[in-house]
């Protein structure tokens, strides 16, 4: 079976079974429905890209940070009245 192109998972096909519409309405509905689909679609979530673990060691040696810590590049900064 081939894929559907990027999206996971594969959208459905539609089709309408009915006898009574015409073919533009048929038409009408299913483009409806191809927009809805597309419109509710959730979005992907950006990649964050990570860091290597020997690259985080040189920063914090270099900026004699303990490893143990958080991350200072990463995390918010530390509110009123912190450390």
């Amino acid at each position: 079976m081939g894929r559907n192109g990027r999206q996971s998972p594969a959208r459905p096909r539609i089709e309408i079974a009915q006898a009574a519409a015409s073919s533009e309405e048929a038409a009408a509905i299913a483009a409806a429905l191809e927009q809805f689909l597309h419109e509710t679609t959730p979005l992907e979530k950006p990649k964050q890209a990570s860091i290597s673990p020997w690259l985080r060691a040189g920063l914090f040696e270099g900026a004699r940070l303990d490893p143990a810590d958080r991350d200072p590049w990463t995390a918010s900064p530390p509110g009123p009245g912190a450390r």
